[in-house]
């Protein structure tokens, strides 16, 4: 599914395509692509875009696996992982529902798996803020 919503990627600049499958425990799916702007720091990454559509949907927690794929102009050749700020944004939902999501990062040559603790170790979060 990941691959499928790179597909959606608006990349003009970079031509790099990014899509990210979030699965939850319910078994529903929840995809994004990456979205470039012409001013670089507004863009979007696939795990945001993706992160941003199930909290609008009302999704807190039951976060159990992401799946990222990345490559220039839709061609997957090294696996990909998530930025440090999709790292951030994917522990925040997480975090929501007391999760430690298996992250599968995909390519042209495999799946490298790890776990959202592992990609961001001492991670900040609600607890940091009084919030549990």
């Amino acid at each position: 599914m990941a691959r499928e919503a790179a597909t959606g990627a608006y990349a003009p600049y970079s031509r790099f395509h990014v899509g990210a499958a979030l699965l939850f425990a319910d078994g529903s799916v929840v995809t994004g692509a990456n979205v470039e702007n012409a001013s670089y720091g507004l863009s979007l990454c696939a795990e945001t875009v993706a992160v941003s559509a199930a909290m609008a949907a009302g999704r807190r927690g039951g976060l159990v696996a992401v799946a990222v794929i990345g490559g220039i102009g839709g061609v997957f050749g090294e696996t990909v992982t998530p930025c440090g700020r999709c790292r951030q944004v994917l522990n925040e939902l997480a975090q929501s529902g007391d999760t430690d999501p298996v992250i599968w990062c995909a390519g042209g040559e495999g799946v490298f798996e790890t776990r959202l603790s592992a990609l961001l170790p001492h991670a900040f979060g609600p607890a940091n803020l009084g919030q549990a």
